[in-house]
């Protein structure tokens, strides 16, 4: 019987977690991870807003006409409301990244959509206006929930480019010659503007700023434009990046 218990909760695990990560991670199923466009790609920042870090960022892009997507979380959102309204009044894209930085494999359905998406998304649409449409899940794991309903509500943006920027070995330069070698066109890159998350270092941040200076130097010198994800992929919608008024947005997300 102990055995048999065994076995079922293995089975489970598996199907819960590990076939979502095969499908998305692997094959690239029900997920946007690039674009196909010829000369553009997009930038993401996760885990934020950060009041050290994120306005230095925003500053930075701004300096560099870039357009961006911040993956919020909805815990930040709530305690700096005003960068949130700053990224979104600069036009950028502003994505969830769960209330809290929890991976959805120990989440139930129910949890991640409306305990961490929906709840999120409720405070940003509460401080801009705009409803976030994307969604990416914190390390990008999704459970089988998420692939059979959050996909339903949100477009799920993981990445094509990461380096790595949020750990303590890895300096701006090292940074700056990885992005450099593994951006493409289409690419979509993910970058992280807080360093209190677990597994990061507080100071990362700081480096990625450094080194994505120079980045934006060297992209602009290849031809390639740095556009929001939205943008990125629905490059062909004559609306991305305006501000429609509330009453006279079509198709938002609500449950």
């Amino acid at each position: 019987m102990i055995q048999m218990l065994i076995v079922l909760s293995i089975d489970v695990m598996i199907l819960y977690m590990i076939v979502p990560f095969i499908l998305t991670r692997i094959y690239g199923w029900g997920v946007f991870s690039k674009g196909k466009v010829a000369k553009e790609i997009a930038f993401t920042f996760d885990d934020g807003p950060d009041p050290r870090y994120t306005p230095e960022l925003l500053i930075l892009l701004k300096e560099h006409d870039v357009k961006a997507t911040f993956f919020v979380l909805g815990s930040k959102a709530e305690k700096y409301p005003e960068l949130i309204q700053l990224m979104h009044q600069e036009g950028h894209q502003i994505g969830i990244h769960n209330y809290v930085h929890t991976s959805n494999w120990i989440l139930s359905p129910w949890a991640s959509k409306r305990e961490q998406a929906d709840r999120t998304a409720d405070i940003v649409e509460r401080i801009t206006g705009e409803r976030p449409t994307f969604y990416r899940p914190p390390w990008g794991l999704l459970n089988l929930g998420d692939l059979l309903l959050m996909r339903k509500f949100y477009r799920i943006a993981l990445w094509s480019v990461m380096v790595g920027d949020w750990k303590p070995s890895v300096s701006s330069e090292q940074m700056k010659r990885t992005l450099l070698k593994k951006i493409k066109p289409g690419s979509i890159v993910v970058l992280h503007d807080s360093g209190d998350t677990l597994g990061a270092d507080v100071e990362a941040p700081q480096r990625m700023i450094i080194g994505l200076k120079e980045v934006l130097k060297e992209v602009r010198t290849k031809g390639l434009k740095c556009l929001r994800t939205d943008a990125l992929l629905d490059k062909e919608a004559g609306s991305i990046g305006k501000v429609m008024p509330r009453a006279k947005r079509s198709g938002q997300v609500h449950s």
